[in-house]
């Protein structure tokens, strides 16, 4: 019942809150209403705060994430900052002093109803402090200020000439202002000054993970603080729900009121938070962020470098896990067909030990997997050497921020012009993620030509069993997995022959 958290520098006992309440609910509770519910979903980023997370450049970065996705018991410990507490607050009948982020914003006209203001404001503070934003390539923050005539850097890419990667505020919508002045006051901040007090922040340590026991009448939410622990009060708890960064997990509390007797917290756990080379795999832990997935793996696995910036959106990837995206086990998740593509294997952690089984073994019919109760997703491991000839097409009704309509991964390895090895991952097309073997065998051992394309291509398009629902017909999500193939011919065959 010693739950607490430190909001704006002050420590908070999150009791009373049910274990169930949300980071959202509580700081409105305790007057903090510039985080806004707008969707409840994680889709609109009105409710975006900042917390101090492990640094991947320094020992602390601020990170956005959802506050309205987010049980504030998972926080227990932790450190957060809203957006009332960017300002610098002064004395006695002194106006507080406005966030560069903040003054950027109301000079440059960024807000009109500004309800969805904070929230912008969270995130472009997240990206104001990313330590190397400013070494974007092609950028200068001793450059002359960003005018309204300046779209983009030099590079062609959605970077300021600051460095700031508009990307970063994906998630966050606005209904009336529009996004030009938006982006006109994130261009145009400067770097963070040695007084600033968040800034200096980032050279000290996040506050230590802690286990948490923090009951509320008949209902519980718990951390363990080792995977030794957590295993065995899994055994002891086999119907507990067991969350990471909680964007599937929220959602069911907070639009189909679903309740939990007991939550397990596997997010904070070091045996789930690592990321190893080796010569013969890559091993990424179930608890990472995707965020830190991508900023560590740095371009070095292709296939995820052309998944992230698709996944959902920046507010979502800081705080969603690959675990927990394999482990909810849903068919339209657009992890599973890249991991797939990649022959991706997932090592499942119980209290009698570990075993590794192939993401193709994993799935065994809608939201079911080999996945024992007792058991957690404790690492997904990835075969390297990698294919050279990788992609990844989702089929969305909107560029970011949507489901998958489809989602199709290919990995292959194509040598002499022809197909040695073909992996091809699908979503959104079967009860359950699967791999396309009839087009693989259709390609292997082939030449790389347009014929052998269009008779896998038939192949692709009668995979899986699509469905028609609100978002695609079948005929289309099986015409659309045929042009998948048809689009990485076109676009790959210049490069495979040279």
């Amino acid at each position: 019942m010693s739950a607490r958290i430190t909001v704006n520098g002050k420590e908070a006992p999150i009791s009373p809150a049910a274990p169930h309440t949300t980071v959202l609910e509580f700081l409105r509770d305790r007057g903090l209403t510039g985080t806004k519910e707008g969707c409840a979903e994680g889709e609109c980023g009105a409710c975006s705060i900042l917390v101090a997370r492990p640094g991947v450049n320094k020992p602390t970065d601020w990170v956005a994430v959802n506050a309205c996705l987010v049980p504030v018991a998972a926080l227990d410990g932790q450190e957060i900052v809203t957006s009332e507490g960017l300002a610098t607050v002064g004395g006695p009948g002194t106006p507080p002093t406005l966030h560069p982020v903040q003054q950027e914003m109301a000079v440059r006209g960024g807000s009109q109803c500004g309800y969805c203001t904070p929230g912008f404001i969270c995130s472009m503070a997240s990206e104001y402090y990313r330590p190397d934003r400013c070494a974007h390539p092609g950028s200068d923050p001793d450059s002359a200020p960003y005018s309204d005539s300046d779209a983009a850097d030099s590079t062609g890419t959605e970077h300021g000439p600051n460095g700031f990667d508009l990307h970063s505020l994906s998630g966050n919508l606005c209904r009336c202002t529009g996004y030009r002045p938006i982006r006109d006051a994130a261009f145009a901040l400067g770097a963070p000054t040695d007084e600033d007090p968040l800034a200096r922040r980032r050279e000290q340590s996040p506050p230590e993970p802690v286990a948490t026991e923090y009951v509320q009448g008949d209902r519980a939410f718990l951390r363990r603080g080792t995977l030794a622990e957590t295993v065995h009060l899994l055994r002891e708890q086999p119907d507990a729900v067991v969350v990471a960064g909680s964007t599937d997990w929220g959602v069911e509390v907070n639009v189909r009121s679903r309740r939990a007797d007991c939550v397990v917290a596997v997010d904070r756990l070091s045996e789930l938070r690592e990321l190893r080379v080796e010569s013969d795999h890559i091993e990424i832990g179930a608890a990472l962020t995707l965020t830190e997935i991508e900023r560590r793996l740095n371009g070095s696995v292709p296939l995820l470098a052309e998944l992230f910036p698709q996944f959902a959106s920046r507010l979502i990837r800081n705080n969603a896990t690959l675990g927990g995206n394999l482990g909810t086990g849903s068919p339209i998740g657009d992890s599973p067909p890249v991991l797939l593509a990649l022959e991706a294997s997932v090592v499942l952690a119980s209290a009698d030990g570990e075993r590794e089984v192939p993401l193709a073994d994993y799935f065994t019919g809608y939201r079911q997997s080999v996945r024992r109760p007792d058991e957690l997703i404790r690492a997904v491991r990835i075969p390297v050497p990698l294919s050279p000839v990788a992609a990844f097409h989702k089929i969305a009704k909107r560029r970011f921020d949507d489901i998958s309509s489809v989602a199709v991964a290919f990995a292959l390895d194509v040598e002499d012009g022809t197909v040695r090895k073909a992996r091809i991952g699908l979503g959104g097309v079967a009860a359950t993620p699967i791999r396309a073997l009839a087009a693989e065998a259709a390609l292997e051992g082939r030449p790389w030509t347009a014929e052998t394309v269009e008779a896998a291509a038939r192949e692709l398009r009668a995979a899986g069993t699509p469905m028609t629902d609100h978002r695609a017909s079948a005929e289309y999500r099986s015409a659309m997995l045929g042009q998948s193939l048809l689009k990485l011919y076109a676009r790959t065959t210049e490069a495979v022959s040279s």
